[in-house]
């Protein structure tokens, strides 16, 4: 069983003893910390607070939500309870609704036995590392208020995917028309999860009327391992290529990652969501782009073919949305298929980049393979090395730094190397004792060699 507790929320396997899995008092004492923290931020203040509360399908969703629910109202918090919800669909809402905050219960990508609660502020965007580490202080506070009677908070339910699907297809870049007439047939993979609602949802609002659903029952009950890797993903890609279908579409449990089948059946590549949609935009609008630092080099690639200037945050989604206010970015995201696209909101979005992907698609007139292709080649390699009880992770990255000070490394998230066709991104795990890394390079023979001689080198420190 395992409990992680960190600054971007509380995530854990249900079941087992207090303090050492996701179990009820653990639920409880986090979610009255939110709402804590959520009084101390809002304003004005000694007013009424509300929040959204969303989730995705898991088994264990019902139980997280009722007691996530009612501390809260409990706490005086009126909560509006937007049901079986998209991350990015709740992220929409929290601002819509002009409420203080939202939560959204959902271990991403993590199997069926896991879930967690996301935190967001009031604009709908995760806490910055200073308020979850307030978050975090708040969650030893044995001293908790609760409402009287007569001051509890209010349940409301309200859906709000059609309000996400408009701010969507209101978007200049969204072509909804050139869509329709390009006629797509496609086969969407939502692992039995809120995706089998949203995706479908969604390409019928972009005119897409071939649809075939696969594993788009909300039931929770995984069909495949959630993560939309290759190897999880062999069912789709033979129904792609067998069907006839323009197009295959997949999604984690919480629909904030999105990967793409070719109409081969071949994997376009979860690095290369992000690329494709940056592509597409900065055809016609200019300005930065931002990915993490072990993203593919594909889209600082592409964003200078266009002019533009490119720039990397650390390992984290409220990193990269930091660094995107900070150089005031069109368009950013992660290499793990997750598209933020701030005309829409700051978060990761797979609705807005299947919109944006599918009108790359119409406009450009070619099959998703053509498209892929058109991209520089570049291979990716992911790795770990364990670490014994006695070796500091951080003084062994401090050294592969010294090591290859020449390259002048990156240190802002572990230590990240570039060289002139290739790189290697080290960085260490919060939750176990390894150091990840990170290679890629212009063939996959090459991108695995540099990984096994870092594999090497980090071994003998």
């Amino acid at each position: 069983m395992a409990l992680i507790k960190s600054i971007s929320g509380i995530r854990g396997t249900i079941g087992g003893q207090i303090g050492d899995a996701l179990t009820p008092p653990d639920i409880v004492a986090f979610a009255c910390a939110y709402g804590n923290w959520l009084k101390e931020q809002a304003e004005p203040k000694n007013e009424r607070y509300r929040i959204v509360l969303g989730r995705d399908a898991r088994i264990s969703g019902p139980l997280v939500q009722s007691l996530v629910s009612n501390t809260l109202l409990a706490q005086g918090i009126d909560v509006i309870d937007a049901g079986l919800a998209s991350t990015p669909t709740v992220e929409i809402a929290v601002p819509l609704e002009q409420a203080d905050g939202g939560i959204i219960l959902t271990a991403s990508h993590n199997p069926r036995q896991w879930n967690a609660l996301k935190l967001l502020n009031a604009r709908g965007e995760f806490l910055s590392a200073a308020d979850g580490k307030r978050l975090l202080e708040l969650t030893h506070d044995t001293k908790q208020v609760f409402a009287e009677v007569d001051d509890l908070g209010v349940l409301q339910q309200k859906d709000f995917l059609q309000d996400h699907i408009r701010q969507i297809l209101a978007l200049d870049l969204v072509r909804r028309l050139a869509i329709e007439q390009a006629n797509f047939k496609v086969v969407v993979d939502a692992v039995n999860s809120v995706g089998g609602i949203a995706i479908p949802a969604m390409l019928r609002s972009l005119g897409v009327n071939e649809i075939i659903e696969l594993h788009c029952n909300p039931t929770g009950d995984f069909a495949h391992n959630p993560e939309p890797l290759p190897e999880n993903l062999t069912e789709i890609q033979e129904l792609v290529k067998t069907s006839g279908a323009d197009l295959g579409i997949v999604v984690d449990p919480d629909v904030d990652r999105l990967a793409f089948i070719n109409e081969d059946g071949s994997f376009f590549g979860e690095e290369y969501t992000l690329v494709a949609v940056a592509d597409y935009i900065l055809k016609t609008k200019k300005g930065p782009t931002v990915s993490n630092l072990s993203s593919s080099r594909a889209l600082r690639d592409v964003t200078a073919h266009h002019g533009c200037f490119y720039e990397s945050a650390a390992v984290g989604e409220v990193n990269v949305v930091e660094k995107m206010k900070e150089i005031n970015a069109i368009i950013g995201g992660e290499g793990n298929g997750g598209v933020i696209y701030p005309e829409l909101h700051y978060g990761r979005d797979a609705l807005v980049g299947l919109a944006l992907f599918l009108s790359l698609m119409a406009e450009k007139q070619m099959s998703a393979s053509e498209i892929r292709k058109s991209y520089p080649p570049y291979f990716m390699s992911k790795n770990k090395v364990q670490l014994s009880a006695t070796q500091d992770p951080d003084l062994i990255l401090r050294a592969m730094k010294a090591k290859y000070e020449k390259y002048d490394p990156i240190d802002v998230d572990g230590v990240k190397i570039d060289f002139e066709d290739s790189w290697v991104h080290m960085r260490k795990s919060n939750t176990e004792p390894i150091v990840r890394i990170y290679t890629e390079a212009m063939t996959e023979g090459a991108a695995e060699e540099l990984a096994q001689r870092f594999l090497t080198e980090l071994a003998e420190l």
